[in-house]
């Protein structure tokens, strides 16, 4: 079986990517799971455009992760032993792919192939969605209150995960030619490794490489364009060998994360020398985490773990191995000047390098929950 998988941010997107996309493949079977309030979990699926089978489920806890190991994958399994060949999974909005396809990979045998793993988005609302400040239920995308990720946390996970960006329009209200243009732009500097396609017959199936998709959506991973493009959005990366004074990147923090839709990389800050921290800045919020300890600071005997040792080998050090701050800032009319100067001034100096790191306090109480901060436009 192979599997092409679909999430959105928004009921009206998805539908419109999933009837796209079962148009252009006659022979796939077509799944849509929306979770509603109360943990009601409505199936719908169609074959050939008529639906063939519509199922009301009551879960217990009606959550996302419920809803995905309870109805996703064993509707995936019948369809696998009645014989299908190529299924379309569209996801209830606000369920990201690597949930999802992670749970389908422990649940289901080798036979199944996911093919690709698609975002459906409307390019000219994106940029508001980055900058949402509520959560995705107090904005009116899923029911389940517990859920406190925002729209642009939830969109860039997707366009890090996902290999292929589907643009839907959905004609509720006529969309902006100069907005959406500019969506499509922020789509390709956000996700570069992606295909940005219209028509869902331009999709490549093949490309979805689990692990490699895995390793882009580690905190403190930082992945960026190839080369410049003539977009008005640019991504702009530095690298600091020193670990940072917390107090300074404290004060400079507020000053990187302006103007930047998303912010992120890792950071060596001198008091918590031995920690690599994780940070990441969508739209108004920042926030760090600790992600444990440095390759280099890692007992010989702990087990390796591929997804952090690539960028890892690729910025090894002979004298500090890993341990080094890695930033990169997307947004618009960035200056790479002003961000380098800002980071060098956060680095130890000579005195303070010989000084040691005991005495400095930790602003930040790096411990291993995240640490959230706002920053404004």
């Amino acid at each position: 079986m192979h599997l092409t998988v679909i999430s959105s941010l928004d009921a009206l997107c998805r539908q419109q990517a999933c009837e796209a996309m079962a148009a252009a493949n006659a022979q796939a079977v077509l799944v849509l799971h929306d979770l509603l309030e109360n943990g009601l979990v409505i199936r719908r699926i169609f074959t050939n455009g008529a639906l063939v089978e519509r199922t009301e489920t009551q879960l217990e806890h009606g959550c996302l992760s419920c809803t995905i190991r309870l109805d996703v994958v064993p509707t995936v399994e019948r369809l696998l032993e009645r014989g299908e060949e190529m299924v379309i999974i569209g996801l209830p909005p606000g369920v990201s792919s690597e949930s999802a396809i992670g749970a389908l990979r422990r649940g289901l045998p080798h036979s199944v192939t996911v093919d690709s793993a698609v975002l459906a988005c409307a390019p000219d609302t994106l940029e508001d969605h980055l900058w949402d400040k509520h959560t995705l239920f107090e904005s009116g995308f899923t029911p389940v209150p517990e859920d406190h990720r925002t729209p642009g946390e939830f969109l860039i996970g997707e366009l890090c995960f996902n290999d292929t960006a589907l643009l839907a329009e959905p004609a509720l209200v006529p969309v902006d030619a100069a907005l959406r243009r500019r969506g499509i732009q922020l789509v390709r500097e956000l996700a570069p490794h992606a295909d940005v396609v219209v028509d869902p017959a331009e999709i490549r199936t093949g490309r979805h490489d689990y692990q490699e998709a895995r390793c882009r959506t580690v905190p403190g991973s930082v992945r960026i364009p190839a080369a410049v493009s003539a977009s008005p959005f640019t991504t702009v990366t530095h690298r600091a060998g020193r670990p940072l004074h917390p107090e300074r990147f404290r004060d400079a923090l507020a000053s990187l994360a302006e103007g930047c839709c998303w912010l992120r990389g890792r950071l060596w800050i001198a008091a918590a020398p031995r920690c690599r921290i994780a940070i990441q800045g969508i739209g108004p919020l920042v926030w760090l985490e600790n992600t444990g300890p440095w390759l280099a600071d890692r007992e010989a005997s702990a087990a390796p773990d591929h997804l952090d040792n690539v960028d890892a080998r690729l910025d090894w050090h002979p004298e500090h191995g890993d341990r080094c701050t890695v930033i990169a800032a997307t947004g618009e009319g960035l200056d790479p000047a002003e961000i380098a100067g800002l980071l060098a001034g956060c680095e130890l100096t000579d005195a303070e390098m010989d000084a040691g790191f005991a005495a400095l306090a930790d602003p930040f109480q790096l411990d291993p929950a995240p640490h959230f901060a706002p920053h404004s436009n």
